[in-house]
């Protein structure tokens, strides 16, 4: 049985499109599911990048996007009322109840269905006690183990969310999902010269 690593933010909703999605992408292939955390904003600085959600023509292309995409795959899905929103209580919830698929479901989900702020201290609260995690989310071992996944991630060369890390290849995006699902069937390609080659650092023009 193959493992995957799906790296994830609960701020990005491509993140929850990929959750959703992720069962019938993969149905029928052997494989269990790691869940990890990973801050995307550290991601983005490690990389010199902005989120979607920073350029505002990208923001309005970027939601519109999302939700015809979850229309075409019939998900619910409703923007947050304040995005981008601070992750971090939400990640460390996370972690603190051990990340499995009903965990971050109902991370998702309080998130990305029914439109509310996903930050609320009430709502935060009612999560926190539906999840009832093993350790406190505010403690420094969970802070400290959030700190540490991320670091790991940027170490596996983790740029963006949702990410999934198989046999040492990463894929990135809900549009990933095929060509994860490939990997895991073993497909030829894999094992030829296209993934090294093409992944290559390549001479080309410098922006200054």
């Amino acid at each position: 049985m193959k493992r995957i690593d799906f790296w994830f933010d609960p701020l990005s909703p491509f993140t929850y499109l990929a959750f959703e999605r992720l069962p019938e992408a993969l149905q029928g292939l052997s494989h269990e599911v790691v869940y990890r955390p990973a801050l995307l904003a550290a991601l983005l600085q490690q990389h010199g990048s902005k989120g979607p959600a920073e350029v505002e023509p990208k923001r309005a292309w970027t939601f519109r996007h999302v939700h015809w995409l979850a229309h075409r795959h019939r998900i619910p899905m409703d923007t947050p009322a304040l995005h981008p929103f601070n992750p971090l209580p939400l990640l460390r919830l996370a972690l603190a109840c051990g990340p499995n698929r009903r965990v971050v479901e109902a991370i998702l989900r309080h998130v990305w269905r029914g439109g509310e702020d996903a930050s609320d201290p009430a709502r935060l609260v009612a999560l926190r006690a539906e999840l009832a995690p093993s350790r406190d989310p505010e403690a420094a071992e969970v802070k400290d183990a959030l700190r540490a996944s991320t670091a790991e991630a940027i170490a596996q060369g983790v740029f963006g969310v949702p990410s999934f890390g198989l046999d040492g290849r990463l894929f990135w995006g809900l549009d990933a999902l095929p060509m994860l699902a490939d990997a895991l069937r073993g497909d030829a390609w894999f094992e030829g010269p296209a993934w090294a080659r093409e992944g290559a650092p390549r001479a080309g023009v410098q922006r200054r």
